[in-house]
């Protein structure tokens, strides 16, 4: 296996501590299962060192019976599953919307992103075992060994996401152990949710009434108008982030290319967070004009990005290439980052825009 330092070189790194790094576009886009050597890494303290074979994971709280399970527990008493399933966080192109006015948070361009084979056990098959009422109304909160600003990291998601049969206690990712920059030894995977919803180096899951009141879930990844600043924001009154919206990049050409007059390849990703993606349109006059672009996407995996692709036929002088999808209820994405602009840079969805030279 590389060191970290070798992985961390080939990444666009934006801190040591907390590692974030993103993978350069063109890169991500090279297959649709992304290396975990080129999956992007988000984490908001330490990169916690935990021994496999002294790891234990505690279930408690509104449950018949309290669990401390190992991997091996984990492994022997319940059935493998794997789901192929895009992470995404929800900063992800938070690069558009500081180009509009200041936002706080790492300046990510497209590749706060990725896909792969996430295999462990079904959460709600750990939580059934435990002795959950499917029917009540309550949250499920995890509790992880990294430590933010003093405190663990933590985070909840709604029973009914948490009981799906795509989310996850993972132990690999593509066929191998995680990294420890992914979360070894265990984390959760909910597929469909902002990343900050499926906690790596998990140490607890607790069953209770309420959210989590951890401030990652309490304080932070709350979406508020474009009024709202820094300082006058109150968390009570924004929108908690879960499901991830319609979004289209394009990975290749990158931005500043220069291409030659005639026949070029544009492609990309389209993801959409609980829906599918019907369509993708590419423009390469500003979305003055569009064509629809070729599809590609696996069947077995709702809860997965699509690739698109498509051949422009791109005469000499500038251009401003712009991609746009539309998801399974007729819906697209907002035309400029002016619209959806927030102080802190979240949900950056509106039409991806490159600008390159033709000669």
């Amino acid at each position: 296996m590389s060191s970290l330092a070798e992985r961390k070189a080939r990444l666009i790194v934006y801190g040591d501590a907390p590692y974030n790094a993103e993978p350069p576009l063109a890169r991500l886009r090279a297959a649709y299962r992304t290396a975990a050597d080129d999956f992007y890494v988000r984490s908001h303290g330490d990169l916690p060192e935990i021994d496999a074979d002294g790891y234990r994971l505690s279930v408690d709280g509104t449950i018949q019976t309290a669990l401390e399970l190992s991997l091996h527990g984990l492994r022997s008493r319940f059935p493998q599953v794997t789901v192929t399933a895009t992470m995404q966080c929800a900063g992800n192109r938070r690069a558009d919307m500081r180009a509009v006015a200041p936002v706080s948070g790492d300046p990510w361009d497209g590749g706060a992103i990725g896909t792969a084979d996430w295999t462990g056990v079904r959460l709600g098959d750990v939580l059934r075992e435990a002795g959950i009422d499917a029917g009540a109304d309550l949250h499920v909160a995890f509790e992880s060994h990294d430590t933010v600003e003093g405190h663990p990291y933590g985070a909840s998601i709604p029973l009914a996401k948490a009981l799906a049969p795509e989310t996850l206690l993972a132990y690999a990712m593509n066929g191998a152990p995680l990294l420890p920059e992914h979360g070894f030894p265990l984390r959760a995977v909910v597929p469909g949710f902002a990343g900050v919803r499926s906690p790596k180096w998990l140490k607890r899951v607790t069953v209770q009434d309420r959210p989590s009141d951890n401030p990652i879930q309490a304080d932070d990844y709350k979406l508020f108008p474009p009024d709202v600043t820094a300082e006058t924001a109150d968390p009570g009154a924004g929108h908690t982030i879960n499901t991830m919206p319609l979004n289209a990049v394009i990975c290749e050409p990158a931005r500043g290319a220069r291409l030659k007059a005639g026949s070029n390849i544009v492609s990309g990703y389209a993801v959409c967070g609980d829906r599918a993606v019907v369509r993708v349109d590419v423009s390469g006059d500003g979305g003055r004009t569009w064509a629809q672009a070729a599809l590609e996407h696996d069947a077995r995996a709702p809860f997965a990005w699509t690739f698109w692709t498509i051949d422009l036929d791109l005469p000499a002088g500038a251009h401003e290439l712009a991609v746009r999808a539309w998801d399974e209820a007729g819906q697209t994405q907002p035309a400029a980052p002016d619209d959806t602009w927030n102080y802190k840079g979240y949900l950056s969805a509106a039409w991806h825009r490159v600008h390159i030279t033709v000669a």
